[in-house]
């Protein structure tokens, strides 16, 4: 259990540092508001490190991501037994984040008038509504999460306590090239269970949690986290 614990906390604080820099970014009446798309790749790509690095002290892997877990298992170097454990407390500790972030900006949820904004705090939606086109933009930032974060973990330089960054900075690169069609989720957890708390949390004047595009984040990711292990195998 110490390792659901540790991939749960590691998730925790992925989804509560990445969620936060978006509720100060778009809420209303808050001190980061208008802060830009920058202020918010940033954000995450520091919600990673924070994320992994904790999920590792604590005891887990730091995958923080079902598509690495499964990745992970399908390539050998992880137990398809511990797949669906991870997975569990993956979603947990993404839940748990989002409802902290909500918990922290109530009030600006509260002062924020566009139900899409505050939908947004919580999962991603597309810049422009195309179902095969939004699927093929997950698979691609996947697939260079993926890819990039094996060859990473191959390479002979070590960091120490900052074991962890290089795939921060990867993820930064991810949102700042990739992230403009989707909103880049590149990681099933990161967005339907934020998208669960959407749904039941009490948000005033909230609109639906728009469950006809969540299959994309959750199905794109796993595809390419897929093949970025088919061609890992092939190199």
């Amino acid at each position: 259990m110490t390792a659901f614990w540790g991939e749960f906390i590691g998730t925790m604080l992925l989804i509560l540092l990445g969620e936060g820099v978006v509720a100060n970014v778009v809420l209303d009446k808050t001190k980061g508001n208008n802060g830009g798309l920058i202020s918010i790749t940033f954000g995450w790509a520091i919600a990673v490190f924070a994320g992994v690095f904790a999920s590792v002290e604590l005891g887990g892997s730091g995958h923080l991501n079902p598509a690495v877990s499964i990745a992970m298992a399908v390539l050998g170097n992880f137990e398809w037994a511990n797949v669906g454990l991870y997975i569990a407390a993956q979603m947990g500790g993404a839940f748990t984040g989002a409802v902290v972030v909500w918990l922290a900006y109530r009030q600006h949820f509260n002062e924020t008038k566009d139900a899409d904004t505050k939908m947004a705090v919580f999962c991603t939606s597309p810049a422009i509504r195309s179902s095969t086109n939004n699927i093929i933009t997950e698979i691609i930032g996947t697939f260079v999460l993926i890819l990039g974060a094996l060859l990473m973990a191959k390479s002979e330089v070590k960091l120490g306590a900052l074991d962890a960054l290089p795939v921060a900075l990867l993820v930064l690169g991810i949102g700042l090239s990739l992230g403009g069609p989707t909103g880049y989720a590149i990681n099933p957890a990161r967005d339907l269970a934020p998208r669960i708390a959407h749904a039941i949390l009490p948000i005033p004047n909230k609109r639906d949690s728009d469950w006809s595009y969540s299959w994309v984040p959750v199905i794109g990711p796993i595809i390419g986290a897929l093949l970025a292990v088919g061609v890992k195998s092939l190199l």
